[in-house]
């Protein structure tokens, strides 16, 4: 297993940590971390009881797998003070969105081992989806343990780089849609008499519920979907709403928008 080093202790910083602890079987020992923060770094230690401090070249220079979790736009001020300690054996994860492999290499200016991770928010309860795509120089033996580490926060699946900004675009921004919709649906309800919170645990457990018939029976949702339609019952007085609200076609154009804005940021 890698001795783990994290720069930045955000919330996806922390929901890392917290599953490699918990489900990774990564020791806490084998971990230290660091952030612009000092507070936050101590927080974290406190937490987690992993190894903290201010300097992003202690963790660089103590640890094989370095993991980037700082924003897009501090990347370069980030890894430029750092490039010398990157030498062989080191391998480096960025969980940047619109951050391509290349630029990584060009900033570090040598070639380095680098694999791009795109996790989505429910990673901080371990209910994460995450797309993963590594450097061809990567061997098979550290890509199992790499795609193993990360399926601690939740499903992990390895995708060529050229699909990375589809998986932004769906998984990556996908919790801010499905909470739309849980929110209209409890909304719904509110319309109809129910009161917000009645309405919105309804709503959850009903979201919740449905996406985990189509994970255990492997069905797809249409099939599941048409069980629920009777012919002139509620249901399909429902989804014919849906449909001339176009609710379909807007999820779809939202997933393109969203992988367009993606590629947008990696240019």
């Amino acid at each position: 297993m890698f001795r783990i080093g994290i720069i930045g202790c955000g919330n996806m910083g922390e929901a890392l940590i917290k599953g490699f602890i918990e489900k990774g079987g990564v020791r806490s020992t084998d971990i230290i971390v660091s952030d612009i923060d000092p507070e936050r770094v101590k927080q974290i230690v406190n937490r987690y009881n992993v190894a903290g401090t201010e300097s992003n070249r202690k963790v660089v220079d103590l640890s094989q797998l370095i993991i980037l979790a700082v924003k897009p736009k501090d990347i370069e001020n980030t890894l430029e003070p750092l490039k010398d300690l990157f030498d062989e054996g080191k391998i480096v994860v960025s969980v940047l969105a619109g951050v391509k492999i290349e630029r990584i290499k060009n900033i570090l200016g040598k070639d380095i081992p680098v694999v791009r991770v795109m996790p989505n928010t429910p990673a901080v309860i371990g209910e994460g989806a995450v797309g993963i795509s590594f450097d061809p120089v990567i061997d098979q033996e550290k890509r199992k343990e790499i795609k193993d580490l990360f399926s601690s926060v939740g499903l992990a699946i390895v995708v060529e780089e050229s699909l990375m900004d589809a998986v932004t675009g769906l998984s990556g921004s996908g919790p801010a849609y499905v909470f739309t919709f849980i929110d209209a649906l409890a909304q719904g309800g509110v319309k109809c008499g129910l009161s917000y919170r009645e309405a919105l645990d309804l709503a959850v457990q009903t979201v919740l519920g449905s996406a985990m018939l189509i994970k255990e029976t492997g069905e797809h949702p249409s099939v599941l979907r048409d069980r629920v339609t009777s012919p002139g019952g509620t249901t399909i007085y429902g989804l014919h709403e849906l449909e001339k609200g176009s609710l379909r076609d807007t999820v779809i154009n939202a997933v393109e928008s969203a992988t367009k804005r993606s590629k947008e940021l990696s240019e």
